[in-house]
């Protein structure tokens, strides 16, 4: 065979990427058409924070917002779990506990180990008493140091 047949081939593959990249452009173009360019999509940080920051409890029916503030100060349901990245090396369970305990009521406090060398992963948890004392450690203590670094806290997922 000759060179000929190496090019119509390389012809043909070259026109069916032009075609997927049109195909694509246009399914992009509908997608803007068809939004309304109100609504912005966010990541999924924003979208946790959001939630817990939430004081809304639920929509009734008629449109009422039911608000999740109680106005005795209890608490707000069940405990919530958060992820506490960015430990130092040296941080201790307790330390972490009582970092979080300025904040609120703290049930749980855990730092993960290797489980070869025993020693810590910077990372762990943290489970505070409530939805809350949660949201407000998120704010208050995100970014701020312990032991000499700045730990991120999340809102803790099940695998």
């Amino acid at each position: 065979m000759g060179r000929g047949s190496n090019s119509v081939g390389k012809r043909r593959r070259e026109a069916e990427r032009e075609r997927k990249q049109r195909e694509k452009e246009e399914r992009a173009r509908q997608r803007r058409a068809d939004s309304t360019g109100e609504v912005e999509i966010a990541n999924v940080a924003d979208i946790q924070t959001a939630a817990v920051n939430a004081t809304v409890e639920g929509v009734l029916a008629d449109g009422t917002i039911l608000s999740g503030e109680d106005p005795d100060g209890a608490s707000s349901g069940p405990p919530c779990r958060l992820f506490v990245g960015g430990l130092s090396w040296d941080t201790t369970a307790v330390e972490l506990r009582k970092a979080f305990a300025d904040i609120g009521e703290v049930v749980d406090a855990v730092i993960v180990m290797d489980r070869d060398t025993g020693d810590s992963r910077g990372f762990g948890f943290v489970t505070m008493a409530d939805r809350r004392a949660a949201s407000k450690a998120m704010r208050e203590l995100g970014g701020h140091e312990l032991d000499g670094r700045p730990i991120r806290i999340d809102m803790a997922t099940d695998r």
